[in-house]
């Protein structure tokens, strides 16, 4: 029974896989700081609510992806088992029944949505929070789930990008103050196009997979080779709007906390340029650089205003 129980547990939490998480949260950390910074009085309630949501939003996505992306995965994992592509396996190994990431995904759908309604109506948080918050569970969820599926249309890494870049700075940011500062939108190009590059990296290891079961995703559209200079392109503009971004009135102190980030982003540069995406080894040391990347971007500008 214990056995049992432990496995459950197991089961669950890999899928939820809970490290994903902080490319939602730390932004959100990101505009709340920002929020502190301009406005000091700020409410932890508020706060929590807010990053609570986004977790809520991330598990409808995540867990979404586990069912309506059941066969590539499966594939995947027999193909090119990776700790950041092909999903998290528990379907697949029978850890919990294959339905069960369907119901938590609607659940935490509609969970995130209660939460924005308490926000808007009795902590009164603003008149778009619940626009804000919809903004970021729509595409979340029909992300992978049918009949949209936008992994399937070539563009859903952009709605990654401002999911996980503007939207929760914005978010965090609004819920405290109902309004939305001009500085957010150039803090969010570097983390939107760095978390741009997540996927895109993820994408590779699931290649094949994708292929074989006729899932259009963008890197699938555009071939391993082009993926890899686009990769590559967002990456140096990135880094070149992060360099920059003291001109605009951001701390001087972020691109110094910034820098050992940009030598992981120029590493994993060269690599792609060399081919190493085609190393299944060498890939999965790059797809946790990548994520590093991201993260690091985030902590460097929440530093910076620390």
């Amino acid at each position: 029974m214990q056995h049992s129980l432990k496995k459950i547990l197991r089961g669950w939490f890999g899928l939820s896989r809970p490290p994903f998480h902080t490319v939602g949260v730390l932004p959100f950390i990101l505009g709340t700081v920002l929020a502190y910074k301009f406005n000091p009085s700020i409410s932890l309630t508020i706060f929590a609510l807010g990053v609570l949501a986004v977790i809520l939003i991330m598990l409808s996505t995540y867990h979404a992806g586990e069912y309506f992306d059941y066969q590539e995965d499966e594939l995947s994992q027999r193909y090119h088992k990776s700790n950041f592509a092909g999903g998290s396996g528990v379907i697949q190994k029978g850890q919990l029944p294959r339905s069960i990431p369907l119901w938590t995904s609607i659940i935490s759908f509609f969970l995130a949505g209660a939460i924005g309604l308490i926000l808007q109506f009795y902590f009164q948080t603003g008149t778009y929070t619940l626009l804000l918050g919809c903004l970021g569970a729509f595409p979340g969820f029909f992300y992978s789930t049918k009949p949209i599926r936008l992994v399937e249309r070539g563009f859903g890494e952009l709605f990654i990008g401002f999911c996980y870049g503007w939207l929760p700075i914005a978010s965090a940011y609004y819920i405290q103050t109902a309004t939305i500062h001009p500085i957010i939108h150039w803090l969010a190009i570097p983390i939107g196009l760095t978390i741009i590059n997540v996927i895109l990296l993820n994408e590779y290891p699931d290649y094949e997979a994708d292929r074989s079961t006729g899932k259009r995703n963008f890197l699938n559209r555009v071939g391993k080779r082009t993926g890899m200079y686009i990769y590559v392109a967002l990456s140096l503009l990135a880094s070149g709007a992060m360099i920059i971004s003291p001109i605009l009135g951001i701390p001087y102190r972020a691109i110094y906390y910034y820098l050992p980030i940009l030598v992981i982003s120029l590493f994993i540069v060269v690599m792609m340029l060399r081919g190493k995406y085609e190393d299944p080894k060498k890939l999965e040391i790059l797809c946790g650089l990548n994520i590093a990347v991201n993260l690091g971007t985030s902590l460097s500008y929440i530093l910076a205003y620390i």
